[in-house]
């Protein structure tokens, strides 16, 4: 496994992938200049802060990079689309330096409120000028909070001992969650226009860029004071400006820029500007909580397939992960089964396009996390398909036209535990069934918490484990079948493990089918065995059809 630091970072973020037995860690001081994409080449895992642009053209040199992590929140200098469609994880260490940037933010108020970088200019200058450095009080002020996460939290709380009002908006926090912290929730523009204060707490995004503009500063209040520790894309430089000379903002402090670093701006010439060069989160337990947090996840995701606070995909918790691994496993293994099955017809010319994917979730299966589980199967069905994998399994298939549907039923008792359905849905387009349609369906759950269990096939309903090699046979529902095909394989001597048997009752006329699936105790050398009992096989007249399925892990 080989991990590249291609940023500086903890040294404790190195100390952790270094105890893992043949893990090649690359730190940054070891990559040449313009040699990251060298670096890259045969790289399973990118650790990267906010200098490294992580985008296509990087991407393009790492062919096997499974995982980038952003020593940090913001991932704006990583293509997250590049990275979901090459099938890489991207994960963020949010909450890791949320006391620090929370106490940055209370530490910008008060040296506003209190007017500490122009007192300590005039003490430096030989002043003693009490008079024009009269302050005002956070008491009794109305903080408004532009975002409810992590750090927006952590500023409530400090704040409310300041003894100030908050009211804040985040159209995505429970209410409870504000009320438990001190917060009224309000609408943006009442925000705006009631706080004495405002702090600004959320991440970058088309609804979020240029949120401070002429617009909003219209609205505030006269006097406000405006403080930015989120990104410098929200807020409109030229409107921020104009608003501080013409005295209605008094003051603002800016720790992070539309451009970093910050070389040229009209907030030089303005002294009721605060700036920072962007170290809100520059604290060393902050540095080192971050490092350490995100070398455990990228170890975790490569060692186990944990995925913690990933930015492309469902995030799992050990626990969860623990809980959803095996039937990931089978939702895998089935998709496999069923995309087998569009290949063989494909192959025969029965297949036209597949329309459509739908997975239903039934019974305990409904209330869980179920974006892994539908990779997995998606992954599955698309097997064989260049660069797909379980995280990018979905962007593959509306990329290629199939549509997704997802349903979740709740559990109804006296049912089967958790189970998932999987149907392939296609047309034909053209020649002489042009319009027809069909499709392929099977449903499957896990038992024992890690068997995982096929319990209908192709309108069938069966139960048989879903194991790494299986061969399908269809045949007509009449005597002496089972007995031939168990001749046939002893025969070969190739020993049945598992024999399970489904059937469609019989028709008003003519005969039923029926379904089994075997599982053979196979060696590494028994694959001609195999393949000339399979022959032996097709040529009893009620076999309809034979196949061997290999169920491999994706």
């Amino acid at each position: 496994m080989k991990i590249v630091l291609a940023e500086k970072v903890s040294p404790a973020t190195a100390a952790i992938f270094q105890k893992e037995a043949g893990w090649n860690v690359v730190t940054a001081d070891q990559i040449p200049a313009g040699g990251l994409k060298a670096a890259l080449a045969d790289a399973d895992a990118l650790v990267v802060r906010s200098a490294v642009q992580a985008d296509a053209d990087l991407l393009e040199a790492a062919p096997k990079l499974r995982i980038i992590g952003r020593a940090g929140v913001g991932v704006d200098n990583i293509d997250t689309d590049a990275a979901t469609k090459r099938g890489i994880v991207v994960m963020n260490t949010p909450g890791a330096n949320a006391v620090a940037v929370a106490e940055l933010t209370l530490g910008l108020m008060i040296s506003m409120s209190r007017s500490i970088p122009r007192a300590n200019a005039s003490m430096h200058a030989g002043k003693w000028d009490k008079k024009s450095l009269q302050g005002s009080e956070l008491r009794g002020k109305t903080l408004g909070i532009v975002g409810l996460g992590r750090i927006g939290l952590e500023v409530a709380r400090r704040a409310k001992a300041f003894g100030m009002t908050l009211i804040g908006y985040d159209p995505f926090v429970a209410p409870v969650i504000a009320r438990e912290n001190g917060v009224t929730l309000a609408a943006i523009d009442e925000v705006f226009s009631s706080s004495d204060f405002l702090s600004l707490h959320v991440g970058l995004t088309p609804q979020t860029e240029g949120l401070i503009n002429q617009h909003s500063l219209a609205i505030m209040k006269k006097g406000v004071r405006i403080i930015n520790c989120a990104r410098g894309e929200l807020i409109v430089d030229a409107a921020l400006v104009e608003a501080v000379k013409s005295g209605h903002v008094a003051g603002a402090a800016l720790d992070v820029f539309r451009s970093e670093p910050l070389k040229e701006s009209p907030y030089f010439e303005l002294e009721q500007v605060m700036l920072s060069p962007h170290i809100a989160g520059s604290t060393d337990e902050a540095q080192e909580a971050i490092g350490i947090q995100l070398a455990n996840q990228v170890r975790d995701f490569l060692k186990l397939g944990v995925v913690q606070n990933a930015v492309n995909v469902a995030s799992l918790s050990e626990e969860e992960y623990a809980e959803l691994s095996p039937y990931i496993e089978m939702a895998s293994r089935l998709g496999q089964l069923l995309g087998h099955s569009a290949g063989r017809a494909a192959q025969s010319e029965e297949l036209g396009t597949v329309e459509s994917i739908s997975l239903t979730y039934t019974g305990r299966l409904a209330a869980m996390k179920t974006e892994m589980i539908r990779n997995a199967a998606i992954a599955g069905v698309l097997r064989g398909a260049d660069g797909v994998n379980r995280i990018n399994a979905a962007t593959a298939a509306e990329e290629r036209g199939i549509r997704l549907q997802e349903d979740k039923r709740e559990y109804v008792p006296g049912g089967t535990g958790a189970t998932l359905k999987l149907s392939i849905h296609w047309s034909r387009k053209g020649g002489s069934h042009a319009g027809e349609t069909g499709g392929w369906t099977g449903t499957g759950t896990v038992l024992h918490g890690k068997s995982p269990r096929l319990l209908s096939y192709d309108g069938i309903d069966i139960e048989a484990e879903l194991a790494e090699t299986l061969v399908i046979i269809r045949n007509k529902d009449v005597p002496g079948v089972i007995g031939r095909i168990g001749t046939l394989l002893g025969e070969a001597q190739l020993n049945i493990a598992n024999f399970a048997l489904g059937r469609k009752a019989k028709a008003t006329a003519g005969e039923g089918s029926a379904l089994a699936v075997v599982q053979l105790d196979l060696e590494p050398g028994d694959a001609e065995t195999l393949n000339k009992a399979i022959d032996s096989l097709h040529g009893v007249e009620a076999i309809t059809s034979v196949r061997v399925v290999e169920l491999g892990q994706l």
